[in-house]
């Protein structure tokens, strides 16, 4: 039996639904499409909480059903065709069976395109399997991927996280190649999951593209506040310390309730058991602190922006939120160039990933630590 985490508030991994705040409406239409050979394309912005998501849903899946495989991995570090092969087959290859050193020579004659090797973990002595696809033979390896999952005696649900990185490889039509293997499997089905949405909608909503309404879209917002504010409370209830409803509603609204940010203050205040009751003033130390550590990392994203890029973004941190950078009232309030200059800045910040458009086609600094700390400085 594992242990209990140390802090209930993770800010990374999945432990159990006991440590796993709402999205119950988001895993009921998960596991219904799922249950009903449906694909899922779920879409969020980074540390929203997507990746805790599938490992719920998949946790939920293992409990409940004795004839589902669930396999994850994160496709964010490939950047080839290649990469994605090997990644994809260290996850699956193996996994259906039991017994490592038995199947070692079996899967070794089964698959012609990839290589195994066999070692043993240096502290536990478990024995591991590591996979490579031979250069030149990437298609053929997925044919046998494919082909493996298909032909298990179990259901196979896989979690593609990250899946809009395939748009960056130099290979040429990949989405074709993949979605050639995926549409002709009835035993195997896909959460492609993605933080970038302009990409992940255009391989999913775009006509001219192979993934073209292949799959249900679900995009994951903020955790409502309702459900996050029982949430918290309890953890502190139980061990006699009390985090009022007026003050954790200040930290959501401060961090537009944006999962992973939330989670590092609660994180940070259940880790001070001398604070009896949560203030307002504890919220604001916690954030101050994390940013004082963070301030040569936020020093140099602004270092490098030209100035009319860092004047945009000073002033949609100052806003919190904003529908259209580009109105006169909007430029006159913070002194920028004109709107065809903002227009250009502002597509420069979202693809370094610095502003995101959320849901309600609103622009927000994506970092809400790094927003709360330009509102604190004037470069």
């Amino acid at each position: 039996m594992k242990q209990k985490p140390s802090n209930p508030f993770l800010v990374q991994g999945y432990y159990s639904p006991e440590y796993f705040c709402d999205r119950e409406r988001e895993s009921k239409a998960i596991l219904k499409a799922l249950g009903n050979d449906r694909n899922i394309s779920l879409i969020s912005p980074r540390r929203m909480g997507k990746t805790g998501l599938i490992k719920h849903i998949f946790h939920l899946v293992s409990e409940e059903r004795q004839d589902v495989n669930c396999f994850y991995f994160d496709i964010f570090p490939s950047r080839n065709l290649n990469d994605f092969c090997s990644i994809f087959a260290q996850a699956v290859i193996g996994k259906l069976d039991s017994r490592v050193e038995a199947l070692f020579k079996k899967i070794s004659s089964l698959f012609k395109n990839i290589r195994f090797s066999l070692s043993y973990d240096s502290v536990s002595g478990e024995p591991k399997i590591t996979c490579e696809v031979a250069s030149g033979s990437e298609q053929y390896a997925l044919e046998e991927i494919f082909s493996y999952l298909e032909k298990s005696d179990k259901r196979c649900y896989i979690a593609i996280d990250e899946f809009q990185q395939i748009v960056d490889y130099p290979e040429r039509n990949v989405e074709a190649l993949l979605r050639s293997h995926i549409q002709f499997l009835q035993n195997v089905h896909f959460i492609f999951s993605g933080s970038k949405r302009t990409l992940m909608e255009a391989i999913f909503s775009d006509s001219a593209r192979p993934f073209y309404q292949s799959t249900q879209k679900i995009s994951l917002g903020i955790i409502d506040i309702n459900a996050y504010r029982s949430f918290a409370s309890q953890f502190f209830t139980s061990t006699g310390r009390t985090l009022p409803d007026e003050i954790f509603d200040s930290l959501y609204k401060k961090v537009n309730g944006h999962t992973w940010y939330v989670q590092y203050i609660l994180n940070e205040l259940y880790a001070s058991p001398e604070i009896s009751t949560i203030t307002e003033k504890d919220i604001d130390t916690a954030i101050a602190e994390y940013n004082a550590e963070e301030r040569a990392t936020f020093q140099t994203y602004c270092d490098s922006l030209t100035d009319g890029q860092l004047l945009l973004l000073q002033a949609i941190a100052q806003e919190k939120t904003v529908s259209e950078p580009t109105s006169q009232i909007f430029i006159r309030k913070y002194s920028l160039p004109a709107s065809s200059s903002i227009q250009r800045s502002l597509t420069s910040l979202i693809a370094k990933s610095l502003i995101l458009k959320n849901d309600e086609n609103q622009y927000i600094v994506y970092n809400q630590f790094f927003r709360i700390w330009l509102k604190n400085h004037n470069m």
